[in-house]
Formats: C-alpha cells, sequence, structure tokens
C-alpha cells in the first residue's frame, strides 16, 4: 500500500514539490507550526505524503498518524500519541474517515483548529453508521462490505471509479486489490465529544466525491459554521488536489 501510494504521489505532484520549495518563506508570526494529518479506512497515511511534502517544504512540522483501523479507540489513541509529541500550537487534520477521529481527538488544548477533507464529520452520540444511514447514498458506500471477521472493505470493482477515479487507473485499481480493512465496530462506535464545537474549523468539499456526497459534506460544514472551499474533484483529493488542500491547511494555522 506504501509504495502505490507513493507511486500516486510521484505521479502527480512532480513539480509541485519544487514548486513549494522555491516558494518556501517563514511562517506568518502567530501561525501554528505543527500539522498532524489522520489518513482514513482503506489506506494508510501515505495517502497524505503530497500535502505533507508541500506544507513540509514551506516550513511546517507535519506528523502523519498511522492508524491501525482497528477500533475508533485506537485511531484516537494513536492520533493523541502523535499530539503530545507536538510543541505549540497544532492544526488537526482529518480525511474520510479520519473525520470522526479528530472529532473525538481533537480536545486536545494543543490543537488550534481542525480541517476535514472529504470526511465525516459526526457530533456527540452519532457514529460512522449513524452518518451513512443518514445519506444520501453514494456508489462507493454501497459497496463497502464485511469479509467473514466483520472487516470492512469496498468491493475492488467498484473502487475505481467510485474512490478515485482522477487517479491513473492502473494505481486505482492496485489500491483497490490492497485496501487496508476497517473494522466493524469502529464503524459502530459513537464519538462522545465533539471537538469542532470549540474550535476553529475547516472543510474541504469534493464535488466529484461518490464515496461522502457532496451534498452530505455540505451539510457537515454549515453544521460546524466550518469555513469551506470545494475542489472539482474525487474522494482522492488530497492527493489529486494536494495544492488547494494544503492552501485551506494554512488557512487553518492562522486561525485564532
Amino acid at each position: 500500500m506504501r509504495n502505490l501510494l507513493l507511486s500516486a504521489a510521484t505521479l502527480l505532484m512532480a513539480g509541485t514539490a519544487f514548486a513549494a520549495q522555491a516558494e518556501s518563506t517563514p511562517l506568518p508570526n502567530g501561525a501554528a507550526h505543527n500539522i498532524v494529518l489522520v489518513h482514513g479506512a482503506f489506506v494508510d497515511q501515505t495517502s497524505w505524503k503530497p500535502v505533507a511534502e508541500i506544507l513540509t517544504k514551506k516550513g511546517y512540522n507535519v506528523t502523519l498518524v498511522e492508524n491501525p483501523l482497528t477500533s475508533l479507540a485506537a485511531d484516537v489513541d494513536a492520533t493523541k500519541r502523535a499530539l503530545a509529541k507536538q510543541s505549540g500550537k497544532t492544526v488537526l487534520v482529518g480525511h474520510s474517515w479520519g473525520g470522526v477521529v479528530i472529532t473525538e481527538a481533537g480536545n486536545d488544548p494543543k490543537v488550534s483548529a481542525l480541517v476535514y477533507v472529504s470526511a465525516f464529520a459526526p457530533d456527540v452520540g452519532e457514529s460512522l453508521a449513524t452518518l451513512a444511514k443518514a445519506g444520501p447514498a453514494t456508489e462507493g458506500g454501497a459497496a463497502i462490505h464485511p469479509d467473514d471477521k466483520g472487516n470492512l472493505y469496498i468491493d475492488p470493482k467498484v473502487f475505481p471509479s467510485a474512490v478515485a477515479a482522477d487517479l491513473p487507473l492502473k494505481i486505482a485499481e492496485a489500491l483497490a486489490n490492497h485496501q487496508l480493512p476497517l473494522n466493524h465496530t469502529a464503524f459502530e462506535a459513537p464519538v462522545d465529544t465533539a471537538a469542532w464545537r470549540d474550535k476553529p474549523t475547516f472543510y474541504v468539499i469534493t464535488t466529484k466525491d461518490k464515496v461522502i456526497a457532496p451534498e452530505a459534506q455540505r451539510m457537515f460544514a454549515a453544521r460546524m459554521k466550518a469555513q469551506t472551499t470545494e475542489v472539482a474533484g474525487s474522494h482522492a483529493s488530497l492527493v489529486v488536489h494536494a495544492n488547494e488542500v494544503a492552501a485551506e491547511i494554512e488557512k487553518a494555522a492562522l486561525a485564532k
């Protein structure tokens, strides 16, 4: 999985890292210097690699959380361990399932702002299952099925078009065949904290998303009173539209 996502990053971001390095300037006064990135289900932390490279070359201290995807509690613990290592103000960012994780973990006093990227954003008492049932239905959501051990996968035949339509087809197919499962207990676990109620919040809406409907994303953003930006991309926009995602995270770094 790691090599597959890095291949996608290399193909799509070949010129971007150089551009970011060339334009590197001192961070603005008062900006959060730390960025913690939390990945979603079915992929690993390297899904954040293009965004991380842009932000690192601009001078931010970037940490990629490696979620075990075995339970909500386990992923929240992994994120809290990453936050514990930060010194000073930190922007906490989640993609997809990672939005549930940052909602629960984001009440850490070091977290100065939250950024949701094509992400679920539950309120207290809501789970991923609750939000999925509330709809609207999507091609990707309908293709999620458990195996005989209760681990959830997206149907590999549907994955390329539903999750990563704007990635090269061979890479999307390879990702589909090397998914990291999300345990069903994580899917069903409600959050007991909604950190977005007390933190400045930002949301990147992906308008061609077939996993989390754009209408649902707009609902999450409106409920949180988040500052929003929209990109014309799929659920994999954190790779394909890494520049726009990184720019929104930089806005969050200036939040007060």
